[in-house]
Order: structure tokens, then C-alpha cells, then sequence
């Protein structure tokens, strides 16, 4: 379970969360991050997802990034805050050089800090502890598999599709990965 104040550190992904407060702190409506995302993240392949059962805001606090809700590229800049429905479509980027910073929630909090804490410690598997590269190889596909489908409740993705990552996590879960 995340504290406040924990680092939740994704660089593997080009991404530092930190968490202000946690499920427990408001009674679970909540998730409250700081994210920095580093220059370029997300540029390749970045996850369009759904959150099922909950909404997402984002403030952008510094710097500039883009967000795909729906069908389309939003541009966002320090200032800008942008509400995404439960289930809609959406993922985000950096395109820039420089690191953007971002207040982001999630309402209510599911188990969205468990699912963040989980993509840590399957970036440490997949990265040998982040002795090399992040790359999606299928080694990271069926661990990623196994993730996304511990979390349905909380997201689903959409690109990749979501009935390949299923297959994926069934698979990963029959030759018995776990992170």
C-alpha cells in the first residue's frame, strides 16, 4: 500500500510519480499524484487506456504535453487541467525536451496506487533491476499481461487491445510469471 510522499519511480517508462495522497488518506476517493515526465515520454507506443470505474484529472504545473482523449491530440501547457470521463479513451506524451510536471487524480482511488507500485516492480523484472534497457519484447508483454489483468477494474487497455492483453496475461499466468 503507497504512503504519502513515496516515490513511485517508472523512468524505465520516462516516468517519476510522487504520491501526495494515498487511497487511505481520503477514505478512498482519491489518488493524488505529482508526475514528472521526462523529456519524450510516452512517444512510442504510449498505452490508450480506459479507467472503467473512475475519473481522471490532470493540472499541468510546468511545461507542455500532449493528451489523447477520445479520437484526437490535445495540446496542454502549465495551466491547462483536462477531466476524462470513466471510460473514456485517453493516454498522454511528452514530445518536448524539457520535463513537464503534472497533478494528476484518480476518483474514487480503486486500487490504482497498488497498480502503479506494480508497474515498478515489473519494470525491476523486466529491466533486471534496471541493470538494462526497457524494451516491449515479449517477455514484457506477457509480464505486462499479467498486470493489466489483475487491475480490470481499475484499467483497460484499448491499444494494445484488450483481448490480446488478456490472452497475454492468461498466458503469463499458466507458465507462472509473477513479479
Amino acid at each position: 500500500m503507497a504512503t504519502a510522499n513515496q516515490i513511485l519511480d517508472l523512468t524505465p517508462l520516462g516516468m517519476v510519480f510522487t504520491v501526495l495522497q494515498t487511497r487511505a488518506d481520503t477514505n478512498g476517493k482519491s489518488l493524488d499524484l505529482h508526475w514528472e515526465l521526462l523529456p519524450g515520454c510516452n512517444m512510442k507506443d504510449p498505452l490508450l487506456h480506459i479507467h472503467p470505474n473512475a475519473i481522471e484529472t490532470y493540472e499541468v504545473l510546468e511545461g507542455e504535453m500532449e493528451f489523447y482523449v477520445k479520437d484526437k491530440w490535445i495540446v496542454a501547457r502549465e495551466g491547462d487541467k483536462l477531466m476524462v470521463p470513466a471510460g473514456v479513451s485517453h493516454t498522454f506524451r511528452n514530445p518536448t525536451d524539457q520535463t513537464v510536471k503534472v497533478l494528476n487524480a484518480h476518483q474514487p482511488a480503486l486500487r490504482m496506487e497498488e497498480y502503479f507500485e506494480d508497474v515498478s516492480k515489473v519494470l525491476d523484472k523486466v529491466t533486471n533491476n534496471r541493470q538494462t534497457e526497457f524494451s516491449m519484447n515479449p517477455k514484457t508483454m506477457l509480464y505486462m499481461g499479467v498486470l493489466m489483468n489483475r487491475y480490470r477494474n481499475d484499467i483497460i487497455a484499448r491499444n494494445p487491445p484488450d483481448a490480446a492483453v488478456r490472452v497475454l496475461g492468461f498466458v503469463g499466468n499458466l507458465i507462472g510469471l509473477d513479479y
